[in-house]
């Protein structure tokens, strides 16, 4: 039998800490360091493109100015809420207000009684939409011009359709099958996967690939209330 004193302990914990933190895993797989995001202002016209974009619905937030409203009556309000969009740009803190939602849930299987079996939803003001459009557009560029993601990230991508990940994996097992080898595939179905997720450890990896400052901190004050 061999006997460990508390300092070997807590060097061996310390060390599969280290062994399993997210960002030391990045730092094993990429070799260099990725270009600082690139801050952009955005314009009335952007501001008008992302208005287009939202969907003609009555369905309203608490302001209760929907999606149909604000599209209408945008040739005047574009100019005043490009300037509070830049305003919250430049300042890297996401409005309180933006973050007001109503919360209705939805009923999803089995039992009602299980409140677990309801899904909630958020109705958020048009306005923050449109914010949260222009932020995911600066972000995805972002990722897209420095090649972060993975050819085999289809989720929440363009071009890389759910119907691609599905033609993708039957194609490398007909090929595996073809070729008389063995195949096996192991599938994870997370439950309230979103829910899951480490706020710190997703910011930490933002800061990694090189979303810092201003826009690291409007990321996070969206979180916050």
């Amino acid at each position: 039998m061999t006997c460990l004193d508390s300092s070997t302990v807590d060097n061996n914990k310390a060390k599969n800490s280290s062994m399993i933190n997210p960002i030391n895993c990045l730092f094993k797989y990429y070799s260099k360091l990725f270009a600082s995001f690139n801050w952009q202002y955005t314009s009335n016209y952007e501001f008008g493109k992302m208005i287009k974009l939202l969907k003609s619905i009555n369905a309203s937030g608490y302001d209760e100015i929907s999606n149909h409203i604000i599209k209408l009556s945008s040739p005047f309000s574009i100019s005043p809420l490009t300037h509070i969009c830049n305003a919250a740009l430049s300042s890297g803190v996401f409005p309180d207000r933006l973050k007001y939602a109503i919360v209705k849930t939805i009923f999803k299987k089995n039992s009602k009684q299980d409140i677990s079996n309801n899904r909630p939803i958020s109705l958020l003001t048009s306005f923050s939409k449109v914010f949260e459009k222009l932020m995911y557009n600066r972000l995805y560029t972002h990722i897209e011009t420095n090649s972060i993601l993975l050819q085999e990230q289809f989720g929440f991508r363009m071009q890389h359709l759910t119907e691609q990940a599905a033609f993708s994996l039957i194609n490398s097992i007909l090929m595996a099958m073809n070729n008389n080898q063995i195949v096996g595939g192991i599938f994870c179905d997370l439950q309230k996967a979103f829910g899951c997720v480490n706020h710190k450890t997703l910011l930490d990896k933002l800061q990694f690939y090189g979303i810092d400052g201003k826009f690291k901190t409007l990321i996070e004050s969206c979180r916050s209330q």
